[in-house]
């Protein structure tokens, strides 16, 4: 099921890694940012209902 990648099977599957690892990243640093964003969201949320 694998194909014979021949000489470049080094270069292939850094390739590989790398793009994982850039896409475990960019999920991860999305996922962290959203958790900040949903935080301070509620605190001003909790500050304009105090106002009231």
């Amino acid at each position: 099921m694998i194909p014979d990648l021949g000489r470049y099977v080094v270069e292939v599957t850094l390739a590989y890694a790398v793009s994982l690892a850039l896409l475990a990243g960019l999920v991860g640093w999305v996922w962290l940012r959203g958790q900040r964003v949903r935080r301070e969201l509620n605190a001003v949320e909790a500050r304009a209902r105090q106002k009231k």
